[in-house]
């Protein structure tokens, strides 16, 4: 199955655990990984301008291999089209709700490494914007996956068929890193 694969985008909702699956694909396929939101985000939460983000992603893709994991609309298409393989986990609202509130409580005010100078976090907004991902997002990402080659998408409901699938192509399960963050 990941034979010949160069370009993997990972989407889908905050708390599936896109970064974690992200680092570990890239620690077995010695690929490099770009966090949409390491790119998109400067010290203390402060966003990029979208332009100067748009570039900087569109000028990843080009790059011979790479692991993306994010999911921002401005650049979706382009990145499930020039992508070798797409990791979709459309995970239910509670299971996102779950995991942005296990990360949060295992990483409290620590640096988040994939996004130098941020520390983890959790507000009403964000805890407002996850749960309502799904509604907003959703549709979208299923009307960009139309255009795309079926045997490139994977489609993962929950954390459980993931690991299935992880063991099967690695004969080992998703490492959790202990040092996800500073």
């Amino acid at each position: 199955m990941l034979k010949n694969i160069n370009k993997i985008s990972i989407i889908g909702g905050s708390g599936t655990g896109k970064t974690t699956l992200s680092n570990n694909l890239s620690n077995n396929l010695n690929i490099p990984v770009y966090h949409l939101d390491g790119i998109n985000y400067f010290q203390n939460w402060e966003s990029r301008d979208k332009a100067e983000r748009d570039k900087i992603i569109l000028k990843k893709i080009e790059e011979p291999q790479w692991i993306i994991d994010g999911t921002y609309n401005s650049t979706l298409g382009i990145r499930i089209q020039k992508a070798d393989l797409i990791i979709y986990l459309d995970y239910s609202s509670f299971a996102q709700l779950k995991g942005i509130m296990t990360r949060f409580l295992k990483n409290k005010g620590k640096e988040k490494l994939e996004i130098p100078g941020c520390k983890e976090k959790m507000d009403k907004e964000f805890f407002l914007w996850t749960l309502s991902w799904r509604k907003r997002k959703r549709a979208n990402i299923y009307e960009a996956l139309q255009d795309v080659d079926k045997s490139k998408v994977l489609i993962f409901k929950n954390r459980r068929q993931l690991n299935k699938w992880y063991l099967n192509n690695f004969n080992q399960k998703i490492q959790l890193e202990e040092k996800d963050s500073k």
